[in-house]
């Protein structure tokens, strides 16, 4: 009775749902390694459907950790952090905080384990994995196998302003446009592929701009990786016209000079938006084009013509919209036809969509880590006293053109009706040419004195109480690479699901939330070396008919639990 009680003390010390003590005390003294898992039947287990998605998310790259980080010694190994991670992302538990919420006990189930870790530990836990330094490299190795598997030709490309709403950083200021604000936040670029699935992102020091990004960081990877391709290289070779690959980005990135280099120098194409469109071309030469969209195929009016701007040689694309609004794209590339690149162009809503989803349901810009940075002391920014002093002379302009507005209005009122001018009226034309003498020279001093201040400067040279630091890049790309990896094996799951559903952009990833938090009842069977998952009826007829189809499919890849010998097989409870 007295063993039987100190059991319960130590497990209860232990957290609730602790029932593996003596293996715990071991692992925490250093004297056993950490313990695999170890499943026990159930019958009602909640949330249990998100271990449908556990063979995707190990096709996707979740334990390719393995290749660059040490593994930790404790009760939960590395391997039990990114399963707990992964499947918190997909329950939509949107923080480690949050998990305090839900029974411990019954998610442990989900890994194996009698409880998931603490807040505290999980916490802890993950900043181990950080502390390694890694993530660079993981984000590397699963971006190139992810580009060699897909092979893609054409790369979406934009950039996404994570808001901090912090005291312990001195960010730049990012224009929002999602919220119509400049705030402080750091900005990340997204490469993505045509069909909104991420490969890799990297984050800005401080303010750079998207030609800055990519001449950096973004073109030298992904040359990296497509030098590998042989069947890319024989492709470039054949054909003078063949790109290496062809980015897809807004305005932001519009500078035909660059695109010649980029032509140029490594074959590379652009696509994107012309600037500056100032005449129209005749209706008479759109002809309608169908177009492919992820929505299907719809007709567009189109015409293309060639241009040279900034003696870079284009191709112009025009849509002419219902309402007789001319869009311009221009492009480098020579192989697409006008069909694909206008598809390819008006596409890109789904990268913005995939931002709009990655923000409501996997939490992307919640800041995981608060520490700030010091950046280094070279690295050079755009000097905070050149931008104030433009912004002054910014409004100052515009004070400038209202009161010569006005004296325009005056004038040419009075010089309808001389009649009604007056004494009263010469005397308010004379103060208002004096406000406009003597708002120009208020700007020329201030252009005299802008002369004197460096537009870009050394971090360094930045005065102590707005100088820039940043955020803790680590922590948010790891949770970032876990995020991509959950979003991408979620995508798998429901490009099974939809040939059951003709509107499947609308039903599908409502009905893959659903199938994720369904219960289920958990069998170990030790004899046949199974792990049966059997899942509970869902909401109709047609989605479980859909569901039971895919359950095939997955148990047909004979995926087994990690660490474990036990193979993984699910059904689905007949009505």
């Amino acid at each position: 009775m007295e063993r039987h009680q100190s059991y319960l003390k130590a497990s209860h010390a232990l957290g609730m749902a602790a029932t593996r003590v003596q293996e715990r005390v071991c692992c925490a003294f250093g004297l056993s390694p950490s313990p695999a898992p170890d499943f026990k039947s159930g019958q009602s287990v909640p949330m249990g459907g998100v271990l449908l998605l556990l063979p995707f998310l190990l096709e996707c790259g979740l334990l390719s950790y393995r290749l660059h980080y040490n593994q930790r010694q404790g009760y939960y190994d590395f391997d039990s952090l990114l399963i707990t991670l992964s499947f918190l992302s997909l329950l939509r538990i949107k923080s480690i905080e949050q998990s305090k919420l839900y029974n411990p006990g019954e998610l442990g189930q989900l890994i194996g384990h009698d409880r998931i870790p603490e807040v505290k530990k999980l916490r802890g836990i993950t900043q181990e994995l950080t502390l390694q330094q890694k993530s660079e490299d993981w984000a590397k190795t699963l971006s190139g196998k992810w580009i060699e598997e897909e092979a893609p030709e054409l790369y979406y490309l934009d950039g996404h302003v994570q808001v901090y709403h912090g005291y312990l950083a001195e960010l730049g200021k990012k224009h929002v446009s999602r919220q119509r604000l400049c705030l402080p936040g750091m900005m990340e670029f997204w490469v993505n592929s045509p069909q909104g699935l991420p490969f890799f992102v990297v984050t800005a020091e401080v303010n750079e701009k998207m030609l800055e990004m990519l001449v950096a960081e973004i073109i030298p990877r992904l040359i990296s990786l497509h030098h590998q391709s042989q069947d890319g290289c024989q492709a470039m070779e054949s054909d003078p016209n063949h790109p290496l690959f062809t980015l897809v980005f807004d305005r932001e990135g519009y500078s035909p000079a660059f695109f010649k280099h980029l032509w140029e120098e490594h074959r590379i194409a652009v696509l994107t938006y012309r600037k500056n469109v100032k005449h129209e071309w005749e209706e008479a030469e759109f002809e309608e084009v169908d177009v492919q969209s992820r929505i299907g195929r719809s007709p567009m009016l189109l015409h293309e013509k060639e241009i040279t701007i900034d003696e870079c040689n284009m191709r112009e694309i025009r849509r002419l919209c219902p309402g007789g609004h001319q869009t311009s794209i221009i492009t480098t590339n020579r192989i697409l036809s006008v069909g694909l690149l206008a598809g390819y162009m008006f596409g890109r809503w789904i990268q913005e969509n995939f931002f709009r989803y990655m923000r409501q349901e996997y939490a992307l810009d919640r800041i995981t880590q608060y520490a700030a940075c010091e950046i280094d002391d070279s690295f050079v920014v755009v000097n905070r006293e050149y931008s104030n002093i433009t912004y002054l002379i910014k409004k100052e302009r515009e004070k400038l053109t209202r009161l010569k507005a006005s004296s325009y209005d005056g004038r040419n009122a009075n010089e309808k009706d001389a009649e009604k001018q007056s004494a009263k009226w010469f005397i308010q034309q004379v103060e208002l040419q004096e406000n406009i003498r003597k708002k120009e020279q208020e700007i020329e001093t201030l252009l005299e004195k802008r002369k004197g201040i460096p537009y870009k400067i050394p971090v360094g040279q930045m005065p102590e109480s707005y100088r820039y630091t940043k955020l803790d890049q680590e922590s948010k790309l790891f949770n970032n690479i876990v995020k991509m990896i959950c979003f991408r094996a979620e995508t798998a799951f429901a490009n099974l699901l939809s040939p059951h559903y003709k509107r499947n952009i609308d039903e599908i990833r409502s009905l893959v939330k659903a199938i994720i938090k369904q219960t289920v009842d958990i069998e170990v069977d030790n004899v046949n070396n199974r792990l049966n998952i059997t899942i509970y009826p869902l909401s109709n007829n047609r989605s479980n008919s859909a569901l039971e189809n895919v359950l095939e499919q997955i148990n047909n890849t004979e995926t087994k639990y990690p660490n474990t010998n036990l193979m993984m097989n699910f059904k689905i409870t007949t009505m």
